[in-house]
């Protein structure tokens, strides 16, 4: 009995501090409630005195995002000195100073990422609308956040890149630059005089419409192939992909039209056969004279 009286007293002292500390609650949950508009309003604002700057999109979102964090956190901590009075925000920035080694290795990754996303959004090589490849990812950039990077592949698809991934390996950024050089191989037969081969590919190319004309066109013989002289070419177009796929398309277009027309082969692989033993040709109704000539037995008709 003093068991269940000690319990009843205990659950009747913990309702009434409960009901005690009611209108703090009260308090403290209108105040995060106001916490909450404030920091979209916020960032709101900030959007909009950033947008006429020229600020990266990327480090308009890390602006943005820091505000709201840093208002969170106020709000937060002033609502918990409201709940408990003797709880000052020093007291917490302490206690959450000790407990910081265990949730740094707790939430390692989450962390992780988060750097990685401020270093992110703080490069200049790296803008909303570039197209990247990483590894074995590659798309446009459509949103760099805290934790991840968001790319739009070719083919539509979305791939959700944990930022500590693309801040460890390298990063090639294709369209860092409005123009980037392409090059593409093409081979001529052995009997072709390569000086005039030369020329006409330049010609060829240097008259594409999607080829950059303020940047040379190089033509170069590269090595001596199974059936034909392989030379490379290099141009400058656009550094999108589709403009690279339209280039290619013109440039290899023009090429064989441009050969053909001067009458430059360009050769499908060659075999040649070599046999150590003759071969005889057999022809119809000399079957046995064949296999004489061979030294083999005629064989009979069954």
């Amino acid at each position: 009995m003093d068991i269940v009286a000690i319990l009843v007293r205990r659950i009747r002292d913990m309702g009434t501090e409960f009901v005690r500390i009611l209108p703090q609650l009260g308090i403290a949950l209108l105040l995060l409630v106001a916490t909450f508009f404030v920091a979209k309003s916020a960032r709101r604002i900030a959007e909009r005195l950033l947008s006429h700057t020229d600020l990266r999109g990327s480090l308009v979102n890390l602006v943005e995002t820091l505000v709201g964090v840093t208002i969170w956190v106020l709000g937060i901590l002033i609502a918990m000195s409201i709940v408990l009075p003797g709880v000052t925000p020093a007291n917490i920035l302490a206690v959450l100073g000790l407990g910081s080694v265990a949730v740094g290795f707790a939430f390692k990754d989450i962390f992780e990422n988060f750097l990685a996303g401020v270093l992110i959004m703080l490069r200049k090589q790296m803008r909303i609308g570039d197209f990247i490849r990483c590894q074995d990812v590659e798309g446009r950039i459509e949103m760099i956040s805290l934790r991840d990077t968001h790319l739009r592949h070719l083919s539509n698809e979305l791939v959700v890149v944990p930022n500590a991934y693309l801040f460890k390996n390298p990063v090639e950024v294709v369209t860092q630059s409005q123009q980037r050089r392409h090059e593409v191989e093409v081979g001529v037969a052995y009997d072709v005089d390569l000086d005039a081969a030369r020329k006409v590919i330049h010609d060829a190319v240097a008259a594409a419409e999607h080829v950059q004309d303020d940047r040379p066109v190089e033509v170069y013989a590269k090595e001596f192939g199974d059936s034909s002289i392989n030379f490379l070419i290099r141009w400058w177009a656009g550094s999108k992909p589709v403009d690279a796929h339209l280039s290619r398309d013109e440039v290899v277009r023009a090429i064989k039209r441009a050969l053909d027309d001067a009458g430059m082969e360009i050769p499908f692989p060659y075999r040649t056969l070599t046999f150590k033993e003759s071969l005889s040709i057999m022809r119809p109704g000399q079957g046995g004279q064949a296999r004489a000539a061979t030294g083999e037995p005629p064989t009979k008709a069954g």
